[in-house]
């Protein structure tokens, strides 16, 4: 059974089948440019999916078959960041949208094809895997348009991109190609086009069939690792430590002896 939610005046869309959540940047007459008011709708489609449509896993693309997305709806600015006080106001809508991805329960999967420039490069940088086909490109032109990304945003890029590579797209805003980047760990795979979303959806239903608990303590560890928090390393010390008492922890030995698919349930 597929549910959906609509955001953003259903620029945003949001639906989830079979314990695997979509999450789709609906403005492709814009090249799925993103405005004020879907940066604003990101956080709360990703909570309707993991908690009410249960979402065990999230696929996030643009709308259409040829873009992710352009990044920021640049024809907003003279209205919605036109000066100091609101570029404020906006950037604070950039970063929980970022946020929301990163620190999303379950893992958020990118499936990019065409442009995935500025915000969008960003979101995708935010993700947790990232899948891309062979028309994807890839730009942070802030440099070229006199403004500058969220510090949490620039660290998604060291993390994800490398410290060579995330230097040169921030300082250049050279475009760059999937093969560039999946050679150096950016992207998990690159697929011809028309393959993109059979190969994103096979590795995120691979994802949800897994015991919900394990794959949230791994996601909370690594980034833990990742950042050395020591309050997000405790946390994840204790999610991890609560999967042995689960349910699900019991039916996974119990398929192991009776050798059969396990069932999860989360709980």
């Amino acid at each position: 059974m597929k549910i959906t939610s609509d955001f953003a005046r259903g620029r945003v869309k949001a639906a989830c089948r079979d314990s695997v959540g979509t999450l789709v940047l609906d403005h492709p007459e814009r090249k799925n440019a993103v405005t004020l008011a879907m940066w604003r709708a990101i956080p709360e489609a990703l909570h309707w999916l993991v908690a009410d449509a249960h979402a065990r896993v999230v696929v996030l693309s643009g709308a259409g078959e040829r873009d992710f997305s352009a990044g920021a709806d640049i024809s907003e600015f003279p209205t919605v960041r036109k000066d100091a006080e609101t570029a404020r106001i906006y950037e604070a809508a950039n970063s929980a949208a970022f946020a929301a991805v990163r620190d999303c329960r379950v893992p958020v999967v990118a499936a990019i094809r065409g442009i995935c420039y500025g915000g969008g490069f960003g979101l995708a940088a935010a993700c947790d895997l990232r899948l891309a086909d062979d028309t994807a490109v890839f730009a942070v032109p802030a440099a070229r348009l006199g403004l500058a990304y969220p510090a949490d945003a620039v660290g998604d890029f060291l993390l994800s991109l490398g410290a060579q590579q995330a230097r040169k797209a921030l300082f250049t805003g050279a475009a760059m190609t999937a093969g560039t980047l999946a050679a150096n760990g950016f992207l998990l795979e690159v697929t011809p086009p028309g393959a993109l979303d059979g190969a994103a959806f096979e590795l995120a239903g691979m994802i949800a069939q897994n015991a919900p608990l394990s794959v949230q303590a791994a996601k909370l560890a690594l980034r833990a690792t990742e950042t050395a928090d020591p309050v997000l390393m405790s946390d994840a010390a204790v999610l991890g430590a609560s999967t042995f008492e689960s349910e699900d922890y019991a039916e996974g030995r119990a398929a192991f002896v009776e050798r059969r698919k396990p069932i999860f349930t989360g709980r």
